[in-house]
């Protein structure tokens, strides 16, 4: 298996903490990982199924 490079990406309201998801495009979608355990394992969903999860999280249907 190749390895990819990617950039993580906290969310802005996290303030800074450890608390939170982090969020990377890569070429199959979107990866999401846990902050406070980065290596424990991503989670890759496509394009499509990140943006229907971030629209329903802005929306107030889930809290996350």
């Amino acid at each position: 298996m190749t390895e990819v490079l990617v950039t993580w990406r906290k969310s802005s309201r996290s303030g800074g903490a450890n608390q939170c998801v982090e969020c990377a495009v890569v070429p199959a979608g979107r990866a999401v990982r846990d902050s406070k355990a980065p290596t424990a394992g991503t989670l890759v969903v496509p394009v499509a199924a990140f943006a229907r999860l971030v629209e329903t999280v802005k929306a107030g249907v889930r809290d996350v």
